[in-house]
């Protein structure tokens, strides 16, 4: 039997639990930068401490306990201490080739747990954890150059296919795309994790996690519901939220995700940290915060995020056991297949304004932009756009156009349509849309349709 199959099968007789919290336990140990070094990093050049990932490496017995104290607790699912184990995040610890090593051993401390600890009637996973690294490829570095951004799309795909190539070649089961705030850089974990799947040949399970704020919205404004259609193209086993706030404030934002055809998971908080950093839930208020996402039938894995820790999950797991998993809806039909920042559907034919086109040509993005917003704002459905005249870099100005184009909340939350005859032009759009956009191939070379796909974004050859 397959992990997917297995985890499905399970989940659909009762809520899986998820561990907690990584970081809350090792701050409890209080760690010195002498400690994060260990022998590994003795002679490195630059400070460590905080940097939990590195642990794996340099004191390994620590987070093999924190694993234990979580399998002990109840967990089905445990995640592997590699958050930051990215060279986009890592690169700030001055460790950045260090990730495919951290990725590798986080997996086997944890593969190791698990397998201490699995059992005919209640088997263990491992989840490989994938931070969202600490740039953004959809939200503008310089809001004096809205255009730009903290990292590119190539660069993030990179170091998560590292990221995730070492957690699959340390033995995680699955791979959790996590503490989404920003789907550009979760699109590109996933186009990274296609990769993966296309070269060896194998299913890789994925959960994708989004972190939400008040209202409903990951911090890059797009909705739930949005963000969603944005990822469903890899097939997720669950979606769900993690981290935002506490549990209660969740609520209402899991119900929306009530339609969603696969499994929903849910791992907020111990609530709010005060100025002191400590979180204010305990065990006893989280569980019965969570008890409501269960009562709800709203959730298949529930699990601690921020400032939980083992007796949090056992008062979790406690729970747990007096509810029904959540049943999963039949895959409706009328389902919104495209979208921005919001849902949006597909358009019955394409009209594009070859004003923007002669603009963005010229340099002229600004005015470029204007006529989109002028658009988006008189009723538009979409934002369509081709840019096929020779230039001295054409894939450069279009990534400029859609960036600039995107920092305009109107625009940014319609889908696009991104039409062309050359496909590194084509691509290049796609490498910033946050949402799930429309490819007119009608005269596109280049491309196959599973090669759009990849990107999570729909193909027509009939637009």
């Amino acid at each position: 039997m397959t992990i997917r199959k297995q985890l499905i099968d399970l989940a659909s007789q009762r809520i899986l639990i998820l561990d907690g919290a990584m970081g809350s336990m090792v701050q409890r140990h209080g760690l010195t930068e002498a400690e994060f070094r260990g022998e590994r990093f003795a002679a490195h050049a630059g400070k460590l401490l905080g940097c939990n990932d590195v642990l794996c490496l340099s004191k390994p017995a620590l987070v093999s306990d924190i694993h234990e104290a979580y399998l002990k607790a109840g967990a089905d699912i445990i995640e592997t201490c590699s958050f930051n184990a990215t060279a986009v995040s890592l690169g700030g610890f001055g460790v950045a080739d260090c990730a495919y090593e951290i990725s590798v051993a986080a997996a086997s401390l944890a593969r190791k747990a698990a397998d201490a600890w699995s059992a005919p009637e209640k088997p263990r996973f491992v989840a490989g954890s994938m931070g969202p690294t600490a740039k953004c490829a959809g939200i503008p570095s310089d809001f004096t150059d809205p255009a730009q951004r903290a990292v590119t799309w190539d660069e993030l795909s990179a170091a998560y296919y590292d990221n995730a190539r070492g957690l699959l070649d340390g033995g995680a089961d699955l791979l959790l795309v996590e503490t989404v705030i920003d789907s550009v850089n979760a699109k590109a974990a996933l186009y990274a994790i296609g990769r993966l799947r296309d070269e060896r040949g194998i299913d890789i399970p994925v959960i994708v996690s989004a972190s939400v704020a008040h209202g409903g919205r990951i911090l890059s404004g797009q909705t739930l519901a949005a963000f969603y259609v944005a990822v469903s193209h890899v097939d997720p086993i669950a979606i769900g939220m993690n981290c935002s706030f506490g549990a209660a404030a969740m609520l209402p934002y899991l119900r929306q995700l009530a339609a969603v055809p696969c499994m929903v998971i849910a791992y907020p908080n111990a609530g709010m940290p005060d100025q002191a950093g400590d979180y204010g839930e305990t065990p006893v208020i989280m569980a019965e915060a969570v008890a409501g996402f269960m009562s709800e039938g709203l959730v298949n894995i529930v699990g601690g995020c921020c400032g939980s820790t083992p007796e949090h999950i056992v008062a979790i797991a406690e729970k747990a056991v007096r509810y029904r998993p959540r049943a999963l809806p039949k895959p409706s039909p009328v389902l919104p297949s495209l979208s921005g920042l919001e849902l949006g559907s597909l358009p019955e034919q394409v009209a594009y304004d070859n004003g923007v086109e002669t603009l963005a040509a010229a340099g002229d993005y600004d005015e470029a932009v204007e006529l989109l917003c002028s658009a988006a704002e008189t009723g538009a459905s979409y934002i369509a756009l081709r840019l096929d005249k020779e230039l001295p870099d054409a894939p450069l100005a279009m990534r400029t156009l859609v960036n600039l184009a995107l920092s305009y909340p109107d625009i940014a939350r319609l889908p696009f349509v991104i039409g062309g005859s050359r496909w590194a032009v084509v691509e290049a759009a796609l490498k910033c849309l946050p949402g799930r956009g429309l490819v007119d191939a009608s005269r596109l070379a280049g491309a196959s349709e599973a090669l759009i796909q990849r990107y999570g974004d729909a193909y027509l050859t009939n637009v």
